[in-house]
């Protein structure tokens, strides 16, 4: 087919002339990641595999995840967010803020919760100048194997060859993705955390905001990464912000990258739930604890770790929960989203509090699960540091459940003690501590508290993310 790069499926594997397709998983490591006949809950689905990365030679280069959003099925149209009718001739703008800095960028579109090919008629990376505005002449055209076009299978993501953009850390970038064809149900990031436009039309390659409407979610695109450069004495070019600065995402427009760009030498995966995700806390500021834990990284010397955010609102460790849009489980996701994340070196595992709330779930399962993940990580060589879960007493007559009740905080404190003292992980952050009230250690301290008793608000974020050993990640 003229102009557009084709993938087909065949018997479960992606077929395709240059590509390097991402292997099988053996089954010995997806019962390791919980899939079933692994000890994971019956009914429950293992591992998908199909993804297709960039060309030959791209896994030699010295490559790092900058940016990630843990994708989802669309299980109805949101308030702004069309994901469940899907898209026809409109071009979705997604604002990333990337980690680390990087002298070249690849995006992977995603078609993970498709339930037909995706035809993609153009995509574009620049950097992001004020709402849906590219700041002009960083507009860089991306290509699928050297064409413009690309089909991508239901089930399956394409990695985009890379562009030369030179990218400091904590650089917001705008990512569009043109679909004339009618998509379907799309695959979707809910209640997206950083912000994504929508317009009529093939305004990828076009710098201006014009004909851009908000959207309330993030779709298609899955992961920025880049080709990390530069060792240095200090913090990215215009990246680490102080307190004065107003806490916002990335520094000023322009794309640059500074003589004292600290080098990302991995990815740091922070895989969670709503708390991770940055829910209730301001859009477009730092508003989760892992986008603070990348400002420090950003701004140590030297070698040091991009993050990519694995949140999902309303995620669970043990079951594929409904609606669909929380995601599949922990144990589901694994592999996707943290195994094969580019430069996965390190996890921080903050899961649960939805198990726990929603279902009912034991310290017992949780413990066992958490066993499971460990394992896996460990067999690939990723350092996982273990969290422990936040107070969450007073949400019940929000949340109902289990959330917040005398069970529930009964279950979460010995799951948090087995954290803390069972040695399964290779280090711990005491979240639970950070932000417990002194006076009452089941409640968050209010000026922690976002209002619902469940999550953080700004500053208890902060105070999470300001509370882990940089050192304890290497």
């Amino acid at each position: 087919m003229a102009g557009r790069f084709a993938v087909r499926a065949v018997a479960g594997l992606a077929v395709l002339a240059v590509a390097v397709v991402v292997p099988a998983v053996p089954a010995a490591a997806q019962a390791a990641a919980g899939g079933q006949g692994a000890g994971a809950p019956a009914g429950q689905r293992g591992p998908t595999r199909l993804a297709v990365q960039a060309g030959p030679g791209a896994a030699a280069r010295h490559w790092v995840t900058g940016w990630s959003a843990s994708s989802t099925t669309a299980a109805r149209d949101a308030s702004g967010c069309p994901a469940f009718s899907g898209l026809h001739d409109q071009t979705v703008r997604t604002v990333t803020t990337v980690s680390a800095g990087g002298s070249e960028v690849r995006i992977d579109v995603t078609n993970r919760f498709g339930t037909v090919p995706l035809h993609v008629g153009r995509a574009t990376v620049a950097v992001r100048g004020e709402a849906a505005d590219a700041v002009p002449g960083t507009m860089r055209q991306l290509t699928f194997h050297g064409h413009r076009e690309a089909t991508i299978p239901a089930g399956a993501s394409m990695r985009s060859d890379p562009v030369d953009l030179a990218v400091p850390a904590l650089q917001q970038l705008a990512v569009s993705v043109y679909l004339p064809d009618a998509t379907g149900p799309v695959t979707q990031h809910p209640w997206g955390r950083s912000g994504a436009y929508l317009a009529s039309g093939d305004r990828a390659g076009d710098p201006a905001a014009t004909g851009y409407q908000v959207s309330s979610c993030s779709m298609f695109t899955d992961r920025v990464e880049l080709r990390a450069t530069g060792r240095a004495a200090g913090p990215a070019a215009g990246g680490a912000m102080g307190p004065a600065a107003g806490r916002a995402m990335g520094p000023a427009a322009g794309g640059a990258m500074g003589p004292a760009a600290s080098r990302a030498m991995g990815t740091v995966v922070t895989l969670g739930d709503s708390i991770t995700d940055g829910t209730t806390s301001v859009r477009g500021t730092i508003f989760s604890w892992p986008d603070e834990l990348a400002r420090r990284l950003a701004g140590r010397p030297g070698r040091t770790l991009s993050v990519a955010n694995a949140g999902i609102s309303g995620n669970e460790v043990l079951v594929d929960r409904i609606p669909v849009q929380y995601g599949e489980s922990a144990l589901h996701r694994l592999d996707r989203d943290v195994f094969r994340v580019t430069g996965v070196r390190t996890m921080i595992l903050l899961e649960g509090i939805n198990d726990i709330g929603a279902d009912s779930a034991t310290a017992a399962q949780l413990i066992a699960a958490d066993r499971q993940i460990v394992a896996a990580a460990h067999a690939r060589g990723i350092r996982v540091v273990g969290a422990t879960l936040t107070p969450f007493a007073g949400s019940t007559t929000k949340f109902g459940g289990d959330y917040g009740t005398a069970y529930g905080d009964a279950q979460r404190r010995a799951l948090n003690d087995w954290i803390r003292t069972g040695g399964a992980f290779d280090a711990v952050v005491d979240f639970d501590r950070v932000v417990a009230d002194p006076a009452d250690p089941s409640r968050m301290l209010p000026a922690y508290d976002s209002g619902d008793h469940l999550h953080p608000g700004t500053a208890g974020y902060q105070a999470m993310g300001d509370a882990i050993d940089l050192s304890e990640l290497t």
